[in-house]
């Protein structure tokens, strides 16, 4: 779903938000009495859950397979796509190279060329690591106030003030189209219900123990994103309770994939079930396949992740009597963690902090130990890359 806005009282990259009298035109979900009933078609989940069941357990023996360093890197380049990923659903974009430094930090896990950040990233890491480092501790209202406090530090959402650490306490609709030309989405419940609906969420979430933890947390985020409790940041503590119960469905905190990189890649057809299923009397067969589909996506998706670090780990075995500095060992990580665009002899020097001359002998001494190759490229600023080795 394209250009979609939030009405309330201000605007946020591309949402719209303005304090207005609702009247519900269209009948939701949680108009239905009894409306949190939720039910599903079993038969009709049954393979693709059973999918996810087994390759959950292939991913967890493949990475207790490896050894503790490469481990400790799939587990920093999952959290650390997983914040990235959640954040850029929103519209917002982070610092890979903060967001990885922040994560390291909090974890004990020692990189190369750890970066400053900002109170922005670490609210957003704070929030995601206390979901899946603490997702045995219950989920309370508290909790949920820090987080949102967490993902906005400063009391502003862009240029806006908003109300952090509470629910809202104005009414919200979701709406898409051009300016003057909206068409109404979706209407959250009225304000003075959200404090009750929540209860009883929570409620659920700590109580409820017979509902298969991987459905629990499908039905966790649906049933979140509905009562849409915060003025800003909903979807992404949707996806953080989404992470708390797959970490505690596999009862661990380490992540090895990320279901918001995932939710990315089909934001779209998320969009979509959404509100497909936000009309419907209360069964979410649509919604849990969808997501059980998306979070088998997402571990498919770790077995090429998977390879990149075994790549990584395989490199520097092979090189670990080979002579190279800190400049040279900083950049090779970040081409094997993921460059951004083109490595030039500029771009070396900006990272390492040193001359375009220093630079140039770093290039020129990894070239002649087969690490790094000129690109065929053309033009007047020289490309490298790291040469395919096995």
């Amino acid at each position: 779903m394209n250009n979609l806005y939030i009405y309330r009282i201000f605007a946020v990259n591309n949402m719209y938000i303005h304090r207005i009298a609702l009247k519900v035109m269209a009948k939701y979900i949680y108009q239905n009495a009894d409306w949190t009933a939720f039910t599903w078609q079993e038969k009709r989940l049954s393979h693709v859950f059973g999918e996810v069941r087994l390759r959950q357990g292939k991913i967890i023996g493949l990475m207790n397979s490896l050894g503790f360093s490469s481990k400790e890197e799939a587990i920093l380049v999952n959290l650390t796509s997983d914040v990235l990923k959640s954040s850029e659903i929103e519209g917002e974009k982070l610092n890979l190279q903060q967001v990885r430094s922040s994560i390291a930090k909090r974890l004990g896990i020692k990189i190369a060329g750890a970066e400053t950040t900002n109170r922005r990233v670490e609210g957003v890491v704070e929030m995601m690591l206390d979901a899946t480092q603490r997702y045995h501790l219950p989920l309370t209202e508290k909790r949920l106030f820090g987080w949102h406090a967490a993902l906005f530090p400063t009391g502003f959402s862009g240029p806006y003030k908003i109300a952090t650490g509470c629910y809202r306490s104005g009414d919200m609709e979701v709406v898409s189209g051009a300016m003057g030309k909206e068409k109404v989405r979706y209407v959250a419940p009225k304000a003075e219900l959200v404090k009750s609906e929540m209860d009883k969420f929570l409620a659920w979430f700590n109580n409820d123990h017979t509902t298969d933890l991987v459905i629990k947390a499908a039905i966790a985020h649906f049933w979140f994103i509905i009562i849409h409790p915060f003025d800003d940041g909903n979807g992404r503590i949707a996806r953080a309770i989404t992470d708390l119960l797959l970490a505690r469905s596999e009862d661990s905190g380490n992540r090895f994939y990320s279901m918001s990189q995932q939710i990315l890649v089909e934001r779209n057809q998320y969009y979509d079930v959404l509100q497909k299923v936000q009309h419907s009397k209360g069964d979410l067969t649509p919604w849990l396949e969808w997501f059980l589909n998306c979070l088998k996506n997402a571990m498919v998706s770790t077995e090429n992740s998977t390879q990149k670090i075994l790549q990584k780990a395989h490199f520097w075995k092979l090189h670990e009597n080979t002579p190279i500095n800190e400049r040279q060992r900083l950049i090779l990580n970040k081409l094997f963690d993921g460059f951004d665009g083109k490595l030039q002899t500029s771009k070396w020097a900006k990272i390492t902090k040193t001359s375009t001359d220093t630079a140039l002998r770093d290039i020129k001494d990894l070239i002649s130990k087969g690490i790094l190759q000129q690109t065929d490229e053309g033009g007047r600023n020289a490309n490298y890359e790291l040469v395919n080795f096995s």
